[in-house]
């Protein structure tokens, strides 16, 4: 296993304060992850991986925000 893969990936993540609930949804836009505003968030190894992490981040998002509304 190469030691160094994906060593780069999602970097920028939370580099000043972090993804607000404003941000999302985040898109995959080639191999960057945006806000929904455009804002850069991160970067991915690839377009695929950028397209993976997105829609993970905004399933736990959604699923950050049932749980708000469930407690």
């Amino acid at each position: 296993m190469d030691k160094d893969r994906g060593k780069d990936i999602g970097k920028d993540i939370g580099k000043d304060a972090g993804l607000t609930p404003d941000d999302f949804p985040i898109e995959a836009d080639k191999d960057k992850l945006k806000t929904h505003k455009g804002e850069p968030v991160a970067s991915a190894e690839s377009e695929q991986i950028a397209e993976q992490m997105a829609e993970r981040l905004n399933e736990h998002a959604h699923q950050e925000e049932q749980d708000r509304w469930s407690a």
